[in-house]
């Protein structure tokens, strides 16, 4: 049976971002009044949403819109209050927040595969409950895997109930879901503490430390914040470099395990604004069979399977088929 507590507990999200449903008030502020750890939890989600929001912009005089969220999504919030394993989520969720409060009945916008702008936020929405599962923010469902159903077809039966749920509710009751659950992920206590989150859990197929699960959720909101962007012919900058750097570690690390020590030996650089770094993947012998070159955010999203690997941009040296190998292998991998 469910407690008050844990009733309460589910919806401090939605009190969080004020997207409470009718009648919910009644439940949730009697109980802050006289529950402590509550309160403190409430409390805590409340200053994180305070802070993604952000300061004001101070530009004199209005903006273009593709200026104005140009500014918006470079200037949005560090996430300090977060572990460094948590801030590419927090600034993620705060530029796609941005980037959403430009639009202006632009809902219905084929953005990827066959969903339009509201499809896509509720499929970030469904993307973000495995995680959240994880960290006991919600309870698990059939869809979370839980009878061994494998996890793609577990990922595939989420986005399909959520998004068919999500398309009778409106685009802003969607929004208010998607950040309400992302606050919550971002105010738990896996979010601050490193040594916490550093414990590892099976998600999508994958075994990592829950750091890298953050990771995870940063690289996809990214990765449809840039799609939204571009069906809106709206500009979206990468992340921040030490942010982006980030992402790119954790894209080389699923790459090397997706390979395995039997692919053909090639010296992968990483360069770009924020350094160069070299990978060699494969058995690691030396010489290798080929070297490749790649900007940063074009591996990010060939990883993401946002770009061709036979046209993005790369240097090659070498074995040229090496190469491409390690391109298609990449590109694989997406599953956003």
């Amino acid at each position: 049976m469910t407690t008050d507590h844990e009733a309460v507990r589910e919806l401090l999200g939605a009190w969080a971002v004020g997207a409470l449903m009718p009648g919910d008030e009644l439940t949730v502020d009697p109980h802050l009044a006289d529950c402590d750890r509550c309160a403190v939890e409430a409390g805590r989600l409340r200053a994180t949403v305070r802070h993604l929001d952000g300061p004001p912009f101070t530009d004199a005089g209005p903006a273009p819109a593709d200026r104005g969220l140009a500014l918006a999504l470079r200037t949005r919030p560090a996430a300090s209050r977060t572990a460094p394993h948590a801030a590419p989520y927090a600034a993620a969720v705060a530029g796609l927040q941005a980037l959403l409060g430009e639009l202006d009945g632009s809902w219905s916008t084929p953005v990827v595969h066959d969903w339009d702008v509201h499809d896509t936020v509720a499929h970030l929405l469904a993307a973000d409950q495995p995680l959240a599962v994880r960290l006991g923010l919600r309870e698990p469902s059939v869809c979370d895997g839980v009878d061994g159903t494998p996890w793609r077809e577990a990922w595939a039966t989420r986005t399909e109930e959520v998004l068919a749920r999500e398309r009778g509710r409106s685009p802003a009751e969607t929004v208010a879901s998607w950040r309400a659950q992302a606050t919550a992920l971002l105010a738990s206590p896996e979010a601050h503490d490193p040594e916490l989150a550093g414990r590892t859990t099976k998600l999508m197929g994958a075994r990592l430390p829950v750091t890298d699960h953050f990771l995870v959720r940063a690289f996809e909101a990214w990765v449809h914040t840039d799609d939204i962007g571009r069906a809106l012919d709206l500009p979206v900058p990468a992340p921040r470099t030490p942010h982006l750097w980030q992402l790119v570690r954790l894209a080389v690390r699923i790459l090397e395990l997706a390979l395995g020590s039997k692919a053909p030996d090639v010296a992968l650089t990483v360069a770009g604004e924020g350094g160069e770094v070299t990978w060699i993947l494969g058995e690691g012998a030396a010489p290798v069979s080929a070297e490749l070159v790649l900007d940063p955010v074009d591996f990010c999203l060939l990883m993401g399977g946002r770009v061709d690997p036979a046209t993005v941009p790369r240097g090659v040296s070498g074995d040229n088929s090496a190469a491409a190998h390690i391109l298609t292998r990449a590109s694989s991998l997406a599953w956003l």
